[in-house]
């Protein structure tokens, strides 16, 4: 096994990878070298959590391995994937097309951010309409993802894992569509879910280009009177 990079190899990295020898200019490069490494242990850890659920340890045992209490594991990881029977066709196609926005970045997991930018990807949704209306736009979107967590090399084809926040936003849309009182689960239910965790990479995402929950919300309103179901 590889040993994990030290400390002075992450800042040699850093400062590879900087566009200038600046002190700030090398700041912003480490926070964007954080980020990478926060979201690819997030999917790490997700996966052989899934792993050991699978082979069906207790959630006791999984929380002795990773050092945690019972209940700090248990909320961190207890986002399994919800059945997508009430999930619109269109909502079906931005996960699909999320997996296709992380090959694209050449990201081994889907994430959060994957899910915010495979929204722009089903023009008939309700979800991209309401982004439109608070002036944000897929260019916006994917020039902020990417000053949080950097490009890699493009990945090969197949299927890729969800981060436990993208789960997360899975059940939150569920959650969402309940409080609205809806029985489906549609484009802008997720778009909404995704607010569910201010430091995911799209929560800060749609937090610094000016997108709140309220005001999302109720512009979703607005227009789910006039579309209807999504």
């Amino acid at each position: 096994m590889a040993p994990s990079p030290t400390l002075q190899a992450l800042i040699d990295g850093v400062k590879a990878d900087a566009p200038g020898d600046g002190a700030l200019v090398q700041l912003s490069q480490a926070s964007k070298t954080v980020s990478d490494l926060e979201q690819v242990g997030d999917a790490l850890l997700g996966h052989f959590v899934d792993q050991c659920r699978r082979r069906g340890h207790s959630w006791s045992e999984i929380s002795n391995a990773l050092g945690v209490s019972k209940q700090a594991a248990h909320k961190r990881f207890t986002f399994d994937v919800p059945t997508f029977e009430r999930f619109t066709d269109r909502a079906r196609m931005v996960l699909g097309q999320s997996e296709t926005e992380a090959h694209r970045l050449g990201h081994g997991f889907v994430g959060t951010e994957h899910i915010l930018l495979a929204l722009f990807e089903v023009p008939d949704g309700l979800a991209v309409k309401v982004l439109d209306a608070v002036g944000l736009s897929k260019p916006m979107v994917d020039e902020q993802v990417l000053e949080l967590i950097k490009r890699a090399t493009a990945s090969e084809g197949g299927k890729l894992p969800f981060t436990p926040r993208a789960k997360a936003v899975l059940r939150g849309a569920v959650e969402v569509a309940l409080q609205l009182g809806h029985n489906y689960i549609g484009t802008e239910h997720l778009l909404l879910g995704l607010f569910g965790d201010e430091d995911s990479i799209a929560g800060k995402v749609l937090r610094d280009l000016g997108a709140s929950y309220d005001v999302v919300r109720d512009r979703t309103l607005e227009l789910l009177a006039g579309y209807g179901k999504d």
